[in-house]
């Protein structure tokens, strides 16, 4: 009877599905952390539940500044870049955004568009094919070629920390948080390479 009570409990926990690899948005459950690398969860709007582990080399950001998982708070909304993690059964957070949660589509004004408030809701991986101060192409395995165009305020994340663009080199292995501008063009919000930690 105890086994089958406890079985009953893990549950949840198995049914929960592995996060999709992308941009994820959801509200904080629960974040642990010990020594720079843990595990958080989130809820989403359509009420799926998500779990994802991150490290020291995960760059966290509130209200535009550096920030660390410690200053995380249960109901935050957060803007996750997920990708796969070999070391992990769990997705794993590249970036980890904490954004002010928009209101439903249907009550926002239409004269409010995206160019007047970009957000990047494209992601791509691949290897940097091409590079130059204005764009990038990147050889994706499902698309093929993408040419991604590169912004002024474009960020670079190397191994969680930002870098300056020139530290991008070709053959790099990357994911692109990126969004579409008036003339249907892709552009770069952010550029993010490294290697994931084992975990500790």
């Amino acid at each position: 009877m105890r086994f089958f009570a406890l079985a009953l409990l893990a549950l949840p926990v198995i049914a929960q599905p592995r996060a999709p690899i992308g941009l994820i948005h959801g509200s904080l459950l629960e974040c642990h952390a010990s020594g720079g690398s843990g595990e958080l969860t989130v809820r989403t709007a359509d009420d799926q539940i998500f779990r994802f582990a991150f490290d020291d080399k995960t760059y966290f950001e509130r209200e535009q500044e550096h920030s660390a998982p410690g200053r995380l708070e249960k109901g935050d909304w957060l803007e996750i870049v997920a990708d796969e993690s070999p070391a992990s059964p769990l997705s794993y957070a590249r970036t980890v955004h904490v954004i002010e949660r928009q209101a439903p589509a249907r009550l926002r004004p239409v004269a409010r568009a995206d160019p007047l408030f970009p957000r990047g809701d494209l992601t791509f991986s691949g290897v940097v094919k091409r590079l130059n101060g204005e764009r990038l192409v990147l050889d994706t395995r499902s698309d093929g070629e993408k040419t991604i165009l590169l912004r002024r305020d474009t960020s670079f994340l190397a191994e969680g920390d930002p870098v300056d663009a020139s530290a991008l080199q070709p053959y790099t292995r990357v994911f692109v948080r990126a969004g579409k501008n008036l003339d249907n063009q892709i552009e770069a919000y952010q550029v993010i390479w490294g290697e994931i930690l084992e975990p500790r």
